[in-house]
């Protein structure tokens, strides 16, 4: 058996072993707002339950390892003392995942995200609508555990008020483990459905994803994809051009054929197809395809 000593280990690598060997680990989606009632949406996993009466939350943003910089979300919660916690369901983990990309100060991550603002009824931060329960949240105490870079913060929460989707209940009124369908982290990319085992995502890109804003309405509209499908597109770090579309429907002769047949329900079928292969720049140019025809 490999004995380790923390304090040998480089932080990065200390960072590696302690994900990949405690979890999994459920996820706080946290939606702040700061001092100018700016919203801010951010995924944590080092995140659970430790008390019932009263019911308390905690969760931990940590400095970064690599700058010991420290995030809106901490920031936002030393300033008002408020949190909305949402939990992550299968439904929605590309797109929470897409939102802990780190856009600069004052971007909205709902937006980047596609996900929706819902109003909460005692604390400023907005719910996540899509989240199957959301808790509206005081913060009673932050507790700093360290100064340099992967130090977490406790931030120790009181739920005010839960809100539970009725879907996910079943016939006596209790949350039915199989409907809420909760995800959970482990190391890497690796993620755990708590109904069906390991899957992976992929982080969003240390550069950053277009977001679901950039995504044309019909796109986003199309009953063909889903939230996962429009986080996972918009997690590309930039739209392929008009002449890589060109190339690509000159040598894709199942794209000419959807394309001659002004089949939009198709086209964007085929471009899922791609996507379900992860090949995202792929799905892109299936869908940019049509719009540079008609520009012609």
């Amino acid at each position: 058996m490999k004995s380790i000593i923390p304090g040998d280990l480089s932080v990065p690598k200390l960072h590696g072993y302690l994900q990949a060997s405690v979890g999994p680990r459920p996820i706080a989606f946290a939606s702040t707002v700061d001092e100018n009632g700016s919203p801010n949406l951010s995924p944590f996993s080092f995140f659970n339950l430790f008390s019932t009466n009263p019911p308390i939350l905690i969760f931990s943003p940590s400095r970064r390892v690599r700058d010991n910089s420290i995030k809106h979300t901490l920031i936002n919660v030393q300033q008002t003392r408020e949190v909305v916690i949402n939990v992550v369901n299968f439904d929605m983990v590309q797109q929470a995942s897409l939102s802990s990309t780190e856009y600069p100060d004052g971007v909205n991550e709902f937006v980047k995200s596609g996900l929706t603002q819902l109003e909460s009824d005692l604390v400023k931060p907005f719910r996540v609508a899509e989240s199957p329960v959301q808790f509206e949240c005081k913060v009673n105490e932050i507790v700093a555990l360290g100064t340099e870079g992967g130090a977490g913060n406790l931030v120790i929460c009181e739920v005010l008020k839960m809100h539970i989707s009725e879907e996910i209940l079943d016939a006596n009124g209790d949350i039915d483990q199989h409907k809420i369908d909760l995800v959970s982290r482990l190391g890497n990319n690796w993620y755990s459905r708590s109904i069906d085992g390991l899957f992976e995502v992929p982080k969003p890109l240390t550069t950053l994803g277009v977001g679901v804003d950039s995504i044309p309405e019909d796109i986003k509209k199309s009953p063909v994809f889903t939230g996962n499908d429009l986080g996972m597109l918009g997690n590309v770090e930039a739209l392929p051009t008009p002449e890589e579309v060109a190339i690509f429907v000159k040598e894709d002769f199942e794209v000419k054929g959807v394309l001659s047949a002004d089949d939009q329900i198709r086209q964007h079928q085929l471009a899922k197809e791609y996507i379900i292969k992860n090949d995202l720049l792929s799905a892109w140019k299936v869908l940019l395809a049509d719009r540079l025809i008609h520009k012609q």
